[in-house]
Protein backbone atom coordinates (compact mmCIF):
# COMPACT_ATOMS: atom_id res chain seq x y z
CA UNK A 1 0.00 0.00 0.00
CA UNK A 2 1.46 3.41 -1.07
CA UNK A 3 1.93 5.21 2.06
CA UNK A 4 -0.69 8.37 2.93
CA UNK A 5 0.28 11.72 1.46
CA UNK A 6 -0.23 14.81 3.36
CA UNK A 7 1.78 17.74 4.15
CA UNK A 8 4.14 15.89 6.99
CA UNK A 9 5.04 13.63 3.96
CA UNK A 10 4.97 15.98 1.28
CA UNK A 11 8.20 15.74 -1.25
CA UNK A 12 11.04 18.58 -0.63
CA UNK A 13 10.29 21.17 -3.07
CA UNK A 14 13.50 22.99 -4.48
CA UNK A 15 13.47 25.96 -5.79
CA UNK A 16 16.92 24.99 -8.39
CA UNK A 17 18.07 22.12 -10.01
CA UNK A 18 21.86 23.14 -8.73
CA UNK A 19 21.38 21.13 -5.49
CA UNK A 20 20.12 17.93 -6.72
CA UNK A 21 22.19 17.69 -9.87
CA UNK A 22 25.61 16.17 -8.93
CA UNK A 23 23.37 12.96 -7.38
CA UNK A 24 22.61 11.84 -10.63
CA UNK A 25 25.17 10.66 -13.75
CA UNK A 26 21.83 10.51 -16.07
CA UNK A 27 19.19 12.58 -16.50
CA UNK A 28 15.81 12.09 -18.71
CA UNK A 29 14.05 14.83 -19.30
CA UNK A 30 10.69 15.34 -20.59
CA UNK A 31 9.62 17.72 -23.20
CA UNK A 32 6.95 19.38 -23.57
CA UNK A 33 5.87 20.87 -20.11
CA UNK A 34 9.19 21.31 -18.95
CA UNK A 35 11.13 22.73 -21.72
CA UNK A 36 8.31 24.36 -23.92
CA UNK A 37 4.72 24.91 -23.58
CA UNK A 38 3.95 24.43 -27.24
CA UNK A 39 3.80 28.17 -27.38
CA UNK A 40 7.50 29.49 -25.95
CA UNK A 41 10.61 27.71 -24.71
CA UNK A 42 12.00 27.78 -21.23
CA UNK A 43 15.86 29.17 -21.40
CA UNK A 44 15.68 28.54 -17.70
CA UNK A 45 15.42 25.09 -17.61
CA UNK A 46 17.75 24.55 -21.18
CA UNK A 47 20.00 26.26 -18.92
CA UNK A 48 19.80 23.65 -16.14
CA UNK A 49 20.32 20.77 -18.46
CA UNK A 50 23.66 22.45 -19.92
CA UNK A 51 25.16 23.35 -16.10
CA UNK A 52 23.73 19.64 -15.45
CA UNK A 53 26.19 18.42 -18.53
CA UNK A 54 29.20 20.49 -18.18
CA UNK A 55 29.01 18.85 -14.55
CA UNK A 56 29.21 15.49 -15.78
CA UNK A 57 25.38 14.74 -16.32
CA UNK A 58 24.23 12.72 -19.38
CA UNK A 59 20.77 14.26 -20.30
CA UNK A 60 18.67 12.22 -22.75
CA UNK A 61 15.40 14.28 -23.83
CA UNK A 62 12.61 11.45 -23.40
CA UNK A 63 9.30 12.58 -25.06
CA UNK A 64 5.96 10.88 -25.93
CA UNK A 65 6.03 12.66 -29.33
CA UNK A 66 5.27 10.57 -32.23
CA UNK A 67 8.13 11.61 -34.00
CA UNK A 68 11.97 10.90 -35.29
CA UNK A 69 14.51 12.32 -32.59
CA UNK A 70 15.89 15.22 -35.27
CA UNK A 71 12.00 16.12 -36.02
CA UNK A 72 11.89 16.90 -32.52
CA UNK A 73 15.09 18.41 -32.39
CA UNK A 74 13.95 20.45 -34.98
CA UNK A 75 11.09 22.13 -33.18
CA UNK A 76 13.38 22.65 -30.24
CA UNK A 77 15.44 24.66 -32.61
CA UNK A 78 12.58 26.75 -33.05
CA UNK A 79 11.67 27.28 -29.42
CA UNK A 80 15.12 28.48 -28.92
CA UNK A 81 16.47 25.37 -27.06
CA UNK A 82 20.00 24.80 -28.30
CA UNK A 83 21.55 21.39 -28.61
CA UNK A 84 23.80 21.85 -25.95
CA UNK A 85 20.81 21.12 -23.66
CA UNK A 86 21.27 17.40 -24.23
CA UNK A 87 23.12 14.60 -25.95
CA UNK A 88 20.28 12.60 -27.39
CA UNK A 89 16.71 12.54 -27.57
CA UNK A 90 14.63 9.42 -27.38
CA UNK A 91 10.52 9.63 -28.70
CA UNK A 92 7.75 7.24 -28.12
CA UNK A 93 7.96 7.62 -32.27
CA UNK A 94 11.11 5.75 -32.17
CA UNK A 95 9.73 2.88 -30.19
CA UNK A 96 6.80 2.67 -32.54
CA UNK A 97 9.30 2.18 -35.37
CA UNK A 98 11.10 -0.81 -33.94
CA UNK A 99 7.79 -2.27 -32.63
CA UNK A 100 6.41 -1.88 -36.31
CA UNK A 101 10.09 -3.12 -37.99
CA UNK A 102 9.07 -6.25 -36.43
CA UNK A 103 5.56 -6.40 -38.48
CA UNK A 104 6.59 -6.78 -41.93
CA UNK A 105 3.80 -6.61 -44.87
CA UNK A 106 1.02 -5.43 -42.65
CA UNK A 107 -1.61 -2.82 -43.66
CA UNK A 108 -2.43 -0.16 -41.54
CA UNK A 109 -4.58 2.63 -41.02
CA UNK A 110 -2.85 5.51 -39.82
CA UNK A 111 -4.96 8.03 -37.35
CA UNK A 112 -3.15 11.11 -36.41
CA UNK A 113 -1.81 14.35 -38.57
CA UNK A 114 0.06 13.88 -41.63
CA UNK A 115 2.94 15.62 -40.11
CA UNK A 116 3.86 12.05 -37.95
CA UNK A 117 4.11 10.19 -40.72
CA UNK A 118 7.88 10.51 -40.63
CA UNK A 119 8.06 7.47 -37.98
CA UNK A 120 7.11 4.93 -40.92
CA UNK A 121 9.86 5.43 -43.46
CA UNK A 122 11.72 2.80 -44.47
CA UNK A 123 9.31 0.39 -42.95
CA UNK A 124 7.91 -2.09 -44.92
CA UNK A 125 3.97 -2.03 -44.32
CA UNK A 126 0.99 -0.19 -46.34
CA UNK A 127 -0.60 2.82 -45.16
CA UNK A 128 -4.06 1.58 -46.01
CA UNK A 129 -8.06 3.42 -45.86
CA UNK A 130 -9.33 1.98 -42.48
CA UNK A 131 -12.11 -0.37 -44.18
CA UNK A 132 -8.81 -2.52 -45.10
CA UNK A 133 -6.42 -2.20 -42.42
CA UNK A 134 -4.84 -5.34 -40.26
CA UNK A 135 -3.87 -2.94 -37.53
CA UNK A 136 -4.30 0.93 -36.06
CA UNK A 137 -1.34 3.12 -35.63
CA UNK A 138 -2.35 6.19 -33.82
CA UNK A 139 -0.28 9.33 -33.12
CA UNK A 140 -2.90 11.90 -32.17
CA UNK A 141 -6.31 13.60 -33.44
CA UNK A 142 -6.54 14.18 -37.08
CA UNK A 143 -7.29 17.87 -35.88
CA UNK A 144 -6.58 18.35 -32.06
CA UNK A 145 -7.39 22.06 -32.67
CA UNK A 146 -11.38 21.28 -32.84
CA UNK A 147 -11.75 17.68 -32.23
CA UNK A 148 -12.27 15.02 -29.06
CA UNK A 149 -12.08 11.71 -28.43
CA UNK A 150 -15.73 11.84 -28.36
CA UNK A 151 -15.73 12.69 -32.45
CA UNK A 152 -13.65 8.97 -32.73
CA UNK A 153 -16.12 6.84 -30.60
CA UNK A 154 -17.90 5.34 -34.09
CA UNK A 155 -14.31 4.69 -35.57
CA UNK A 156 -13.54 2.70 -32.76
CA UNK A 157 -16.80 0.78 -32.18
CA UNK A 158 -16.14 -0.33 -35.81
CA UNK A 159 -12.46 -1.35 -34.88
CA UNK A 160 -13.54 -3.21 -31.91
CA UNK A 161 -15.87 -5.19 -33.85
CA UNK A 162 -12.97 -6.34 -36.46
CA UNK A 163 -10.59 -7.10 -33.43
CA UNK A 164 -7.80 -4.93 -34.93
CA UNK A 165 -4.61 -4.17 -32.63
CA UNK A 166 -4.15 -0.40 -32.04
CA UNK A 167 -0.63 0.49 -31.56
CA UNK A 168 -0.62 3.97 -29.54
CA UNK A 169 2.10 6.13 -30.70
CA UNK A 170 1.88 9.10 -28.09
CA UNK A 171 0.30 7.63 -24.41
CA UNK A 172 -0.24 11.16 -23.08
CA UNK A 173 -4.16 12.13 -22.60
CA UNK A 174 -3.35 15.96 -22.74
CA UNK A 175 -0.61 18.44 -23.26
CA UNK A 176 -0.32 22.26 -22.52
CA UNK A 177 -0.28 24.26 -25.63
CA UNK A 178 -0.19 27.39 -23.94
CA UNK A 179 -2.54 27.44 -21.33
CA UNK A 180 -4.84 25.16 -23.06
CA UNK A 181 -5.02 21.52 -23.06
CA UNK A 182 -5.22 19.24 -25.96
CA UNK A 183 -6.07 16.05 -26.78
CA UNK A 184 -3.57 13.33 -27.36
CA UNK A 185 -3.49 9.74 -28.61
CA UNK A 186 -3.21 8.35 -25.32
CA UNK A 187 -7.18 9.55 -24.62
CA UNK A 188 -8.06 7.50 -27.73
CA UNK A 189 -6.19 4.95 -26.82
CA UNK A 190 -7.38 4.60 -23.36
CA UNK A 191 -10.93 4.50 -24.86
CA UNK A 192 -10.41 2.03 -27.42
CA UNK A 193 -9.09 -0.29 -24.32
CA UNK A 194 -12.01 0.43 -22.30
CA UNK A 195 -14.14 -1.24 -25.22
CA UNK A 196 -11.45 -4.34 -24.87
CA UNK A 197 -9.90 -3.50 -27.61
CA UNK A 198 -6.06 -4.76 -27.73
CA UNK A 199 -3.91 -1.41 -27.55
CA UNK A 200 -0.16 -1.25 -27.10
CA UNK A 201 1.19 1.89 -25.51
CA UNK A 202 5.21 2.88 -27.13
CA UNK A 203 6.16 6.01 -24.21
CA UNK A 204 5.84 6.56 -21.24
CA UNK A 205 4.89 5.62 -18.71
CA UNK A 206 5.76 2.10 -20.32
CA UNK A 207 9.29 0.60 -20.06
CA UNK A 208 10.12 0.26 -23.58
CA UNK A 209 11.09 3.86 -23.60
CA UNK A 210 13.37 3.74 -20.67
CA UNK A 211 14.91 0.60 -21.95
CA UNK A 212 16.34 2.36 -24.72
CA UNK A 213 16.82 5.58 -22.76
CA UNK A 214 19.33 3.49 -20.91
CA UNK A 215 20.81 1.63 -23.90
CA UNK A 216 21.06 5.04 -25.29
CA UNK A 217 22.72 6.37 -22.54
CA UNK A 218 25.54 3.31 -21.90
CA UNK A 219 26.34 3.57 -25.71
CA UNK A 220 26.76 7.67 -25.12
CA UNK A 221 28.94 7.03 -21.75
CA UNK A 222 30.34 3.84 -22.78
CA UNK A 223 29.15 1.86 -19.90
CA UNK A 224 25.83 1.07 -18.16
CA UNK A 225 24.18 3.73 -15.88
CA UNK A 226 22.59 3.08 -12.19
CA UNK A 227 19.44 3.43 -11.72
CA UNK A 228 19.77 4.91 -8.44
CA UNK A 229 22.01 7.52 -10.58
CA UNK A 230 19.24 8.14 -12.80
CA UNK A 231 16.83 11.22 -12.49
CA UNK A 232 13.91 11.59 -14.62
CA UNK A 233 12.70 15.16 -15.01
CA UNK A 234 8.71 15.99 -16.02
CA UNK A 235 5.70 17.42 -15.57
CA UNK A 236 2.86 14.70 -15.64
CA UNK A 237 2.13 12.45 -12.69
CA UNK A 238 0.70 9.34 -14.87
CA UNK A 239 3.19 9.29 -17.46
CA UNK A 240 6.56 11.05 -15.97
CA UNK A 241 6.02 10.35 -12.53
CA UNK A 242 4.34 6.57 -12.87
CA UNK A 243 7.29 5.79 -15.36
CA UNK A 244 9.87 6.88 -13.36
CA UNK A 245 8.89 5.25 -10.24
CA UNK A 246 8.21 1.89 -12.31
CA UNK A 247 11.47 1.46 -13.84
CA UNK A 248 12.69 2.20 -10.22
CA UNK A 249 14.49 5.59 -11.03
CA UNK A 250 14.06 9.15 -8.91
CA UNK A 251 11.67 11.31 -10.45
CA UNK A 252 12.08 15.82 -10.17
CA UNK A 253 8.00 16.72 -10.79
CA UNK A 254 7.86 20.26 -12.59
CA UNK A 255 4.68 21.71 -10.87
CA UNK A 256 4.08 24.66 -13.18
CA UNK A 257 3.51 22.22 -16.51
CA UNK A 258 0.26 19.78 -16.71
CA UNK A 259 -1.00 20.05 -13.24
CA UNK A 260 -0.07 24.02 -12.98
CA UNK A 261 -4.06 24.83 -13.29
CA UNK A 262 -4.96 21.83 -10.26
CA UNK A 263 -1.54 23.81 -8.19
CA UNK A 264 -2.80 27.35 -8.63
CA UNK A 265 0.44 28.15 -10.84
CA UNK A 266 -0.88 29.67 -13.90
CA UNK A 267 0.20 33.21 -12.80
CA UNK A 268 4.03 32.60 -11.76
CA UNK A 269 3.10 31.51 -8.22
CA UNK A 270 5.07 29.25 -6.35
CA UNK A 271 4.24 25.30 -4.95
CA UNK A 272 1.84 25.33 -1.72
CA UNK A 273 2.48 22.59 0.50
CA UNK A 274 -0.66 21.65 1.22
CA UNK A 275 -2.30 22.51 -2.62
CA UNK A 276 0.72 19.74 -3.44
CA UNK A 277 -0.52 16.94 -1.04
CA UNK A 278 -3.76 17.11 -1.87
CA UNK A 279 -2.35 16.37 -5.46
CA UNK A 280 -0.21 13.76 -4.93
CA UNK A 281 -2.65 12.22 -2.99
CA UNK A 282 -4.13 10.77 -5.78
CA UNK A 283 -1.30 10.30 -8.31
CA UNK A 284 0.80 7.21 -8.60
CA UNK A 285 3.23 7.92 -5.59
CA UNK A 286 5.88 10.32 -4.18
CA UNK A 287 8.47 12.05 -6.14
CA UNK A 288 12.55 12.67 -4.85
CA UNK A 289 11.42 16.51 -5.03
CA UNK A 290 9.20 19.09 -6.69
CA UNK A 291 10.09 22.50 -8.02
CA UNK A 292 7.59 25.15 -9.71
CA UNK A 293 9.53 25.70 -12.78
CA UNK A 294 12.97 23.89 -13.52
CA UNK A 295 16.05 25.99 -13.32
CA UNK A 296 19.69 25.73 -12.25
Amino acid sequence: MRPRMDIETVPPIVPSFAALAPRYDLVLCDIWGVLHNGVAGSPAAAQALMRAREGGATVILVSNAPREPEGVARILDGFGIPRTAYDAIVTSGMVTTALLAGKPGLRMWHLGPQRDLGIYKGLDLTLAPFEEAELIVCTGLFDDTVETPDDYADTLKAARARDLPFICANPDIVVERGGDLIWCAGAIAEAYAELGGQVVFCGKPHRPIYETAFATAAQLRGAPVERARTLAIGDALRTDLAGALGFGIDCLFVAAGIHAGELGLEHGAQVEPRALARLLADGPGRPAAVTTRLGW
